[in-house]
């Protein structure tokens, strides 16, 4: 694999996979650019979070005011994911055509016009329309907002920066789910338009991602970039000459295909990426979220409560991670979180074998509400943000477009595939269902174990480098 290091390190002394990392301290004007850029990426994530958190406080309202039934509803709720999973697909191939702002820029303004359709609906083809356009913004987003963050980060924050994406999310599903219980469904689609006009004009004031810059031949464009993000005082010579090089001999590489993306040197950075994804899904989270409420109702508590309640943890819980991310590290983090996922599904799981067979009726519900909330927190450490955060790191420049756009693929598929499944594995067997999610969850860890490298404090050549 000596080719490999030549090619992403230049003439074996540079650095092309970190090529935001300069060998000094950036100034603080340079670091605080960088936590603003960064705040401005993650209003994407936070749209995110709108869209995903929408159906759930919008229903009675949208069935009532549009003469819905639960079946018409039900697929306004779903295309959101179809959206997705075409952003989701598109997504690489816009982030390197249009560049990182470029992409979210424009998947702001789809989200936007989405909302707008939503607010306007009075069919539900209408909403239906809305709901799309939401969807195919959020799927594009999904990729481009970690990838710049891990893009314009120096390497000691990017674990914490780059999970502030997952805490957004949880944001925009918690703050959803508070407004949407005071607001009719037209407002809170309203207000979900004001992240994304956030970004929109926030993205007037953030430098593009140099690398990105380098890439195209921007040249002063890329020396301006580099320079704001490092800040005026700091000599970034040495690291331009080092990009400049290293892409100079990546640009004489073919195009990476689709079959590409399997061969021997390639297929280990996929392999990594695409399994995360898979297991994130697998463990069953859209499964225990969407039967949420009615877990909270078998142990007494309001739904609506119950809902406000998790989505507070997820808040806490992805901020714990963020400052552990760095400190504890990828791996461990995430064994700890699979771990945690498994003693959550199996205390689903046991409550509803017991309430099967009507025994220990004050136990179940207990069980159940614990089950959940240890599963939310537990995720929300680790498994939730994690895999975003390693696909920010491990592919090369040339792969990261397609595999990108592979991985954020198979995650929303994935979704969609547990969303779809879990009504029917719910009706075959209450309690079986968690009990195959717990399994999947042993199976995440020893994936963990055998394939996931840590990347904590180490450059993104390292860290590609010790995956082949």
């Amino acid at each position: 694999m000596g080719n490999r290091r030549d090619v992403e390190s230049g003439s074996g002394n540079g650095n092309l996979s970190e090529p935001l990392v300069n060998r000094s301290t950036p100034e603080k004007g340079g670091l605080c650019m960088v936590l603003f850029s960064t705040f401005i990426a993650v209003c994407g994530a936070f749209e995110f979070g709108s869209c995903v958190g929408y159906s759930s406080p919008a229903q009675f309202g949208i069935m009532t005011d549009l003469n819905e039934t639960l079946a018409e509803y039900s697929v306004s709720g779903s295309i959101l994911t179809v959206g997705a999973v075409i952003g989701a697909m598109a997504s690489g191939r816009f982030a390197d055509w249009l560049g990182r702002k470029g992409a979210m820029r424009m998947s702001s303004i789809v989200c936007i016009l989405g909302w707008i359709a939503i607010y306007l609906a009075m069919t539900a083809v209408h909403l239906d329309i809305g709901r799309f356009l939401t969807g195919c913004g959020i799927g594009v987003i999904s990729y481009t907002v970690p990838v710049y963050i891990g893009e314009i980060t120096p390497k000691n924050l990017r674990g914490a920066l780059a999970t502030a994406n997952q805490l957004f999310i949880t944001l925009g599903i918690l703050v959803a789910y508070a407004v949407g219980a005071f607001v009719s469904w037209r407002t809170l689609a309203l207000i979900g338009v004001i992240p994304s006009a956030v970004m929109v004009i926030g993205l007037c004031f953030i430098p593009e991602s140099p690398r990105w810059l380098a890439m195209i031949g921007e040249n002063e464009k890329f020396e301006a970039a580099l320079m704001t993000l490092r800040g005026p005082g700091v000599d970034i010579s040495s690291e331009r000459n080092e990009i400049q090089e290293s892409l100079a001999i990546l640009r004489q590489l073919p195009e990476v295909k689709l079959l590409d993306m399997f061969n021997r040197r390639n297929f280990p950075f996929v392999l990594i990426g695409v399994g995360l994804m898979v297991f994130q899904q697998a463990i069953g989270i859209n499964g225990i979220i969407y039967y949420a409420g009615q877990i909270f109702v078998s142990a007494g508590v309001s739904p609506s409560l119950g809902s406000i309640l998790y989505s507070a943890l997820q808040v806490i819980a992805t901020a714990l991670g963020a400052t552990l991310m760095d400190r504890a590290g990828r791996r461990p983090l995430l064994m700890i979180s699979v771990a945690g996922l498994l003693m959550g599904n199996l205390s689903i799981g046991i409550s509803f074998l017991l309430k099967e067979h009507e025994m220990a009726p004050e136990v179940a519900p207990v069980l159940a509400l614990v089950g959940v909330m240890v599963y939310i927190a537990f995720f929300s450490v680790g498994t939730g943000p994690i895999p975003w955060v390693i696909m920010s790191e491990i592919f090369p420049l040339n792969l990261k477009g397609p595999a990108g756009s592979l991985v954020t693929l198979v995650n929303w598929l994935g979704s969609w595939v547990i969303s779809y499944s879990f009504i029917f594995l719910f009706e075959w067997s209450s309690f079986g269902v968690f009990f195959i999610y717990g399994g999947f969850c042993a199976l995440a860890m020893v994936f963990t174990i055998k394939f996931v490298p840590e990347t904590k404090g180490r450059t993104l050549e390292d860290i590609q480098a010790s995956i082949t």
